[in-house]
């Protein structure tokens, strides 16, 4: 067996297992690096290495930094109950409320599944007290961090654009970034349409100072006696008893969201701060983040406390992980190898949908970024013939990869199927199912139609 052979079998034995084990895929990476440079291709420590990306270590940690404290000193919060605000309460706007609060999140350097964590459970809540479909509201939550996902600052952004550049691709930051944008939101605009979007129009306004609490989460003395209401498990319990003065209590300890602090002003400036720095005067967003970041600790150092802690350990762990692996496989001549069987198809087009398709699908099931690591080096040795435009080879792939994340299998999926109040969760989960599969079944084939066949750059 040819050690090309040997690295890809390795590569869905890690797929596989992190799948079915829930073991970080980096982790595995790092291992399989470690088993098939040492045993397969005879490379030493440094060899290994030479893979991992020190850019994009940075801007993971600098910009999650960053957003921790944000969401730390109730920043974060702040901006979810003034969005709401912003629509006087009308009903139909709330699923787009929650589609831009989430697009803007991940567009400014949250990582997709943090920012999902943050709004689901307010936009799943308030889909139960005024009648959405929670479908419809997961869909919109999570279609609204991918159609921001891909920014120049952000996670996804940073990644695909710095493997661009690694591999000497051709990249259009901003043609990416409106690729993913678009597609997501025309997803986002069939489903209102089809789960009774329009009907929500005719609910007119509603009061939502009393709805929104900490963060924008429904009050206890909103929910029902019985405690099955849409508040949180942390307040909806009983009402028997004690349940006035919990209410009370609760409101009294929860942070005001309306109020903006110096601490909040500070860390809205860092982050207006932080996409003027990198859109105009080109700097790196890694190290500008880690920079502000620094600063609002020193002078907050009480929010700051844990926000380390807080920082995606995980994400950074499972990036760093899969890339060292594919410089591996770089080292090996398995990128080469890989990409002149799928140029051997002898049809172009035909293996730029395979390569949609493969991303789609095993994305539903494992990690979006992991998969988009793994599958554009893949793509290089056939982009290089030129007869495939690589800007919109490279979107079809970011967008195929990541637009599946409303499977239920997925981070995003599962936090949205978690964080439904008052729901069957067997049959929400078959839902989620169903319209994962939908979209893995047509969404590539959609995008390769639209951005690879005209032949964008």
């Amino acid at each position: 067996m040819s050690p090309e052979l040997i690295s890809i079998l390795v590569l869905v034995v890690v797929f596989v297992i992190a799948t079915t084990r829930s073991v970080n895929m980096g982790a595995l990476a790092f291992a399989a690096a470690f088993a098939v440079g040492e045993l397969v291709a005879d490379l030493d420590a440094d060899g290994i290495f030479a893979g991992f990306p020190g850019d994009l270590f940075v801007v993971l940690v600098g910009v999650t930094y960053l957003f921790a404290i944000a969401r730390a000193n109730g920043t974060t919060d702040w901006l979810v109950h003034a969005s709401i605000r912003l629509v006087r309460g009308r009903v139909a706007l709330i699923p787009w409320v929650m589609f831009a609060i989430t697009g803007a999140l991940t567009a400014i350097g949250a990582v997709s599944p943090a920012a999902v964590a943050i709004v689901a459970p307010i936009a799943l809540s308030f889909a139960a007290r005024y009648g959405i479909s929670p479908l419809l509201m997961g869909a919109m939550v999570v279609h609204g961090a991918q159609g921001g996902g891909f920014s120049p600052i952000s996670i996804y952004g940073t990644i695909v654009n710095g493997i661009v550049e690694r591999e000497h691709l051709p990249g259009n930051e901003v043609f990416l970034f409106l690729a993913s944008l678009i597609v997501n939101l025309v997803i986002a605009g069939v489903m209102f349409v089809l789960f009774g979007g329009l009907k929500l129009w005719a609910q007119g306004a509603v009061p939502l100072d009393e709805a929104a609490g900490s963060g924008g989460a429904p009050d206890k003395r909103d929910a029902p006696a019985d405690g099955t209401g849409p508040a949180s498990s942390a307040l909806a319990a009983p009402s028997s008893g004690t349940g006035p003065a919990t209410a009370v209590a609760t409101r009294t300890e929860a942070p005001d969201t309306t109020r903006l602090t110096p601490a909040r002003i500070a860390t809205l400036t860092a982050l207006v701060a932080l996409v003027v720095a990198v859109l105009a005067f080109d700097l790196d967003a890694g190290l500008t983040s880690i920079t502000l970041a620094v600063i609002l600790s020193a002078a907050w150092p009480e929010d700051s406390r844990k926000a380390v802690g807080q920082i995606a350990w995980s994400t950074v762990l499972l990036i760093c992980g899969v890339l060292t692996y594919v410089g591996v496989l770089e080292e090996i001549g398995t990128i080469k190898w890989a990409g002149e069987g799928v140029g051997g198809i002898g049809v172009p087009l035909l293996a730029a949908v395979l390569l949609c398709y493969i991303g789609a699908i095993v994305s539903a099931f494992a990690s979006s970024v992991g998969i988009m690591g793994a599958l554009i080096p893949l793509a290089v040795p056939f982009l290089a013939q030129g007869e495939i435009g690589a800007v919109g080879m490279v979107a079809a792939l970011a967008v195929s990869a990541t637009v599946v994340d409303v499977s239920p299998f997925s981070t995003n999926g599962a936090l949205v199927l978690a964080a439904a109040p008052d729901v069957d969760r067997e049959r929400f989960f078959r839902q989620l199912m169903i319209y994962g599969g939908i979209v893995v079944a047509v969404v590539p084939a959609v995008v390769w139609l639209v951005l690879v066949v005209p032949g964008f750059g």
